[in-house]
């Protein structure tokens, strides 16, 4: 069953108070908030179960967060903005509403910081993130300085978020617990749509229909972006061109308005290609990121960025300096003749693509696979898919589950997972220090290790690395 969602209503009426606590600060949504605000001179407060990265910068930039959960967290607050993922017996929750402080969910917070701006939203099963940092630098390139929520951290954007003072507000649109129905975008872009988050939706028609939600709440006289390579993203373009919206298609497979074609690697282990519009040559395009499914997102960036006024050479200029999202085939390391990369793939289709990418950038050399299943519910509903997205790998390790909101008992666990996928056969690891002892021990020079998953897997590749190069 959905869980119920705050809504617009049971709000104060959208204005930010000086003092905010957030509940959840160290989430990466979570935390581009708490940037935003004290870019603004807001008194932060917040609360995380773990300390990370993302509280330590807003302890750097003047915030104050606390490890755990607690009443007195709170303190003065005059708004508490909380994660979907907290429970409502949270204690600080709980003491927010027993003394009246209004309590909305970070979708609501963020529809408050880009009140007055026109808004860009990024939506999609896979590829948000990219998409959106893409779509910031071109327009930060063309001194558009939009103000930036992204999923996700770059270097080009020190972080995952900017309080820029331009007339654009930047915003990655989360599908999860239908956040993206709180925007209401000028343009509004679809990169995919798959079968996800049935926790929370419970079955694809409910996300379908979500997605179709948030595409009726483009603003009139704006225009929807759809990947026509994905057929439910094109079949929503369809559902919405027929109503009256303008929608434009991008892609590199079907037809549509914007493709990108003759499409080859580069000498910098990226792909280049050629943009057309309406059929008409605009130049080339060159990425240093691998991936065919990062040319896609690429070019609907820059279908986006074109049509907010941004010339289309400062828009493939920023594209080809664009190194990369953290957690998004992020080279990690080298150490004893093995490469490390990490990436956030915790799909199938994300999981094929990220693998499929490896084998273009290290081409002849073998392909180890590390893979931490997240949430067991993922692992049960898209089994089918799990049984055969492995199979451009050599070898492949499956640690056990991430359980992230979730018990045991709402699917599969990571053991179950293992003995399901076909080829190549896993070896499965209890913990992530077990996958450490194996990867260790069986790593070999000229081998690439791909760490993947959305949860803590992403300390694994520094711990392989530091014992290879301890190694005799």
């Amino acid at each position: 069953m959905m869980a119920r969602l705050r809504t617009r209503s049971e709000s104060d009426g959208g204005a930010i108070p000086q003092r905010v606590h957030l509940v959840g600060a160290g989430g990466m949504h979570m935390s581009a908030i708490g940037t935003i605000l004290l870019a603004r001179g807001h008194v932060v407060t917040g609360s995380d179960i773990v300390e990370s990265e993302h509280t330590r910068r807003l302890q750097a930039a003047g915030g104050t967060i606390y490890l755990g959960h607690a009443a007195a967290n709170v303190g003065r607050a005059e708004l508490v903005v909380t994660t979907v993922a907290a429970r409502d017996d949270n204690p600080e929750l709980a003491a927010a509403r027993e003394r009246g402080v209004t309590v909305i969910v970070r979708a609501e917070m963020v529809r408050r910081l880009v009140a007055g701006r026109e808004l860009l939203a990024v939506a999609g099963t896979h590829g948000k993130t990219t998409t959106t940092t893409l779509l910031a630098l071109m327009t930060l390139h063309a001194g558009l300085d939009p103000l930036v929520l992204a999923g996700g951290d770059s270097p080009e954007l020190d972080g995952n978020a900017r309080d820029g003072a331009g007339r654009f507000a930047i915003v990655e649109a989360d599908e999860y617990a239908a956040a993206f129905l709180q925007y209401e975008p000028q343009l509004a872009l679809v990169t995919n749509i798959e079968v996800d988050h049935l926790d929370y939706y419970g079955s694809e028609q409910r996300l379908l229909e979500a997605f179709a939600a948030f595409a009726e709440r483009v603003q009139p006289g704006g225009t929807l972006f759809v990947c026509a390579d994905s057929p439910a993203a094109a079949a929503l373009g369809e559902t919405r061109r027929a109503a009256g919206v303008r929608v434009e298609r991008y892609g590199l497979d079907a037809d549509a308005e914007w493709r990108a074609v003759q499409v080859r690697g580069n000498d910098r282990g990226g792909l280049e290609c050629v943009v057309l519009l309406d059929g008409a040559e605009l130049g080339r395009m060159s990425l240093r990121i691998p991936g065919r499914h990062n040319v896609a997102n690429a070019l609907g960036a820059l279908a986006m960025a074109m049509r907010a006024g941004v010339d289309f050479h400062r828009a493939v200029q920023a594209a080809e300096e664009f190194g990369g999202v953290h957690r998004r085939f992020e080279l990690v390391g080298e150490a004893g003749g093995v490469t490390v990369v990490d990436d956030y793939a915790h799909h199938p289709t994300e999981v094929r693509a990220t693998v499929q990418a490896a084998r273009t950038r290290f081409p002849g050399r073998r392909l180890v696979g590390c893979f931490q299943p997240h949430t067991y519910s993922r692992s049960r509903y898209l089994a089918e898919g799990f049984r055969t997205c492995f199979e451009g790998l050599d070898a492949l390790y499956v640690t056990s589950t991430y359980a992230a909101r979730e018990q045991a008992d709402a699917g599969s666990n990571g053991a179950t997972l293992a003995a399901q996928v076909t080829r190549p056969a896993p070896r499965y690891a209890a913990t992530l220090d077990e996958a450490l002892e194996l990867a260790a021990r069986e790593l070999r020079p000229g081998d690439v290790l791909l760490t993947l998953g959305a949860g803590d897997i992403e300390h694994l590749g520094p711990q392989v690395l530091a014992r290879l190069e301890r190694a005799p």
